[in-house]
């Protein structure tokens, strides 16, 4: 299994740890190991699988300083959407469990994978004044949130709530996320895991033909949010190289002190 993600078994239960620090930030690589360990798991036929990240983020997101360095390639571009569209459906698509343990703040590309998951718990901030965040937030950075990625976010908090979250690209307080059902389970610092692993071990006492039946039914709309015709990679391919898009994506990178690379 590739360092980039740590695998831990807990009986039948496997946890996929994202392993590229600081902050986990999603570049081709990751998503590719993320989708191979995914996939080992299904083959596996394991129970569940616990998804967390190392260090004090479960992810930062799509790593934009990596996309950026590939300027005018579009080919190279399209691969590295490509592999964080792929990471996507491997959870999306999963026929096991799936429940994550969020840590820090959740945006964007984080955001996205998490909801994918049957399950989501997020540690309270250490600084009640300072609280943890979660969203869509690609709009501030100049990125337009494609309408499957839209449809998983309206399935969790109701369309009213997804438009304002979308439109403005608002990213939400942990206690404002638990209200709307954005996450599942509000814990203290370093008890994400433990609770989501908690939720699928309840899981395993349910007669598994009928529970896993059942919760494919009910994930069909997840599952067709993810469609290639709701994912429209040539337009997110030609929106990336429009001039606004550009100047807010490396006035993004500016910002975190990186250079593309």
């Amino acid at each position: 299994m590739s360092g980039l993600i740590q695998t831990f078994e807990h009986g039948s239960l496997r946890e996929l740890r994202l392993s590229r620090p600081p902050v986990n930030a999603l570049d081709i690589g990751l998503c590719r190991a993320l989708i191979a360990a995914m996939d080992a798991a299904v083959a596996d036929d394991v129970d569940g699988v616990l998804l967390s990240g190392e260090g004090p983020l479960f992810s930062a997101g799509i790593d934009v300083p990596h996309l950026l360095a590939h300027g005018d390639d579009r080919a190279a571009l399209t691969d590295g959407w490509l592999g964080f569209l792929g990471a996507v459906r491997a959870l999306g698509h999963s026929r096991v469990p799936v429940a994550v343990a969020l840590t820090g703040h959740v945006p964007a590309g984080g955001c996205v994978l998490a909801l994918c998951c049957d399950y989501r718990v997020m540690t309270r901030s250490s600084e009640p004044s300072r609280p943890n965040t979660i969203g869509l937030n690609e709009v501030r950075v100049g990125l337009a949130v494609p309408e499957g990625i839209q449809r998983l976010l309206r399935r969790v908090v109701g369309p009213h709530t997804a438009e304002r979250m979308l439109v403005t690209g608002a990213m939400v307080g942990e206690q404002e996320a638990l209200r709307i059902g954005l996450v599942d389970e509000l814990v203290d610092p370093g008890l994400a895991a433990a609770h989501a692993l908690d939720w699928l071990q309840s899981l395993q006492s349910l007669p598994r033909q009928p529970f896993r039946q059942t919760r494919m039914l009910a994930r069909a709309d997840l599952e067709q949010a993810l469609a290639t015709e709701h994912l429209d990679l040539q337009r997110m391919i030609d929106a990336w190289y429009t001039p606004d898009t550009q100047a807010a994506l490396h006035a993004l990178v500016a910002k975190l002190g990186r250079k593309p690379a």
